[in-house]
């Protein structure tokens, strides 16, 4: 890989390592997911589920790219620092939990269990696919399999939904 310094500010920066809290040494995966939260209660405050789905395919398709000319700059396959795959992920996980802190709080960390665990075909995809696209591709995954276990245990299990608004 080239490497070719990008500064702070250039917008492949700012975007892959989500205004800067990728560069947060430790666990910076888990920094992003939390940076990503406001923003998608702000995404889905405005325009619901539709919206927040959106943002999430927009911010997929702009990550592409940035994080592929960051990783290229840093010399790197996929540096720690770049989170914008987190921050898609996140929001695809968000899509349809109520807008609740304590909702969004188990949507997160149901989100970073599958992230972590790289579930198949995330575990392949993460292993197989190089650049921006394999960067991205495997937390959009694990956000799709926590969208469907919180959609699961929210809506299916008897009471669920009941006790999690009350927590």
């Amino acid at each position: 890989m080239s490497q070719t310094k990008l500064s702070f500010f250039h917008p492949a920066s700012l975007i892959s390592t989500w205004f800067g809290s990728g560069l947060i040494k430790f666990a910076p995966g888990t920094w992003g997911s939390l940076a990503a939260l406001p923003f998608a209660w702000v995404i889905s405050s405005y325009t619901g589920s539709i919206g927040l789905i959106i943002a999430s395919l927009i911010a997929y398709g702009v990550g592409i790219w940035a994080s592929g000319q960051y990783s290229t700059a840093l010399g790197k396959e996929d540096p720690g620092a770049v989170v914008i795959d987190e921050v898609a992920g996140q929001w695809l996980a968000l899509a349809f939990v109520p807008l609740n802190p304590t909702l969004y709080l188990i949507s997160f960390l149901i989100f970073r269990f599958f992230d972590i665990v790289k579930v198949f075909p995330a575990n392949w995809l993460d292993r197989n696919i190089k650049g921006g696209l394999g960067i991205m591709s495997d937390d959009m995954v694990a956000g799709l399999y926590a969208l469907i276990t919180f959609y699961l245990l929210y809506e299916f299990i008897p009471y669920t939904s009941e006790i999690l608004q009350r927590i």
